[in-house]
């Protein structure tokens, strides 16, 4: 699918979730039912290799950095099992200590993080999600990443509702003061148990869904960073590198890299990225876009930001596209201060 018609069924689903259209399905009904299939297959896979434990990295990163009166940031997780850092056996592996050390490191101040994410869930968990995030108001989290949707398309979740519970999520945590940060749907057509001809299927309806998802999120003042094949060339030379022991989750060394992608962006949605790096690099390919345009760009490119820029003109909202540098992060120390399970 090119870049122009992505473009059209991103802003079509996109619509349909702002304006309550039921929408078609992401690849057509008979197609999905045959990807349903093959995922069912990856599943039963998944479950023989699966670990039930998903360990938890709450509490404390970056002690060192407290200054007395100061309060820590407050980093929140949400979304799916990705968020939640299932395929991992150490905290310090998961995407959310990752993110909180690399956080700490730059600000040069602590982050509590909390993760309320849920391995499984869909982005009709989101009302759930959120409304524990924001359960304490005195404790409201300065900044927020979610990543969600693949189950959104393996459970064939209508994709306007999906964008619609996805939007109204960020919606709800912008209105209450923290930044938003969303990962969105990474690429199916990666996972290993799903073979061909279902994989190219599996890849355009995450796009699709991504890209529509970046629309309803940049709408309503959130960021995106696309997920997507970011670990594609990475998984076809590596698989058993970068996946973890189920095949399905990424194993540390997958998060860490999905990590590396959106940690410049919870930065810069704080104002801690240096200021040079904020103005758009012509020779990255960066720039302000139609929203529409720039999400189908961003669906094709993983690792690429996708931010509000401008009121909206004659053809639509604009946006900001940035390709911002990855750094290399370490795997943290644990937290500080006791884990407290969601």
């Amino acid at each position: 699918m090119t870049s122009m018609s992505r473009a059209r069924v991103a802003r079509r689903i996109a619509a349909g979730a702002a304006y309550g259209g039921g929408g078609a399905g992401l690849a057509g009904v008979a197609v999905v039912g045959l990807l349903l299939a093959e995922v069912r297959l990856a599943r039963r896979h998944v479950n023989h290799g699966a670990m039930p434990h998903v360990p938890k990295a709450q509490g404390l990163y970056g002690a060192g950095y407290t200054v007395p009166g100061e309060p820590p940031l407050r980093l929140t997780l949400l979304g799916d099992s990705t968020a939640a850092g299932q395929g991992v056996r150490r905290s310090g592996q998961t995407p959310g200590a990752l993110l909180a050390s690399g956080l700490a490191a730059v600000a040069e101040r602590p982050v509590n993080l909390r993760n309320v994410a849920l391995p499984g869930a869909r982005s009709d968990d989101l009302e759930r999600q959120v409304a524990l995030a924001l359960a304490d108001p005195g404790q409201a989290p300065d900044v927020c990443v979610i990543m969600i949707g693949a189950n959104d398309v393996t459970h064939r979740m209508p994709p306007t509702r999906s964008v619609r519970c996805l939007a109204t999520a960020v919606r709800r945590l912008r209105t209450a003061g923290a930044e938003v940060v969303v990962g969105t749907c990474p690429d199916l057509g990666t996972i290993e148990p799903v073979q061909q001809p279902l994989r190219w299927l599996a890849r355009r309806a995450s796009r699709q869904l991504a890209a529509a998802q970046t629309i309803g999120v940049v709408e309503q003042g959130g960021r995106t960073v696309s997920l997507g094949d970011l670990l594609g060339p990475e998984f076809a030379a590596n698989p058993r590198e970068l996946f973890g022991p189920d095949h399905y989750h990424p194993s540390a060394e997958g998060y860490a890299t999905a990590a590396m992608a959106v940690l410049p962006t919870v930065c810069a949605a704080l104002g801690l990225w240096p200021a040079d790096e904020e103005r758009p690099d012509v020779a990255r390919r960066e720039g302000f876009l139609p929203v529409a345009k720039a999400a189908a760009e961003a669906a094709s490119e993983a690792g690429t930001e996708v931010a509000a820029a401008m009121p909206t003109g004659p053809r639509g909202p604009w946006a900001l596209l940035k390709r911002r540098r990855r750094r290399r992060l370490q795997e943290p120390e644990p937290a500080s201060t006791p884990v407290h399970p969601s």
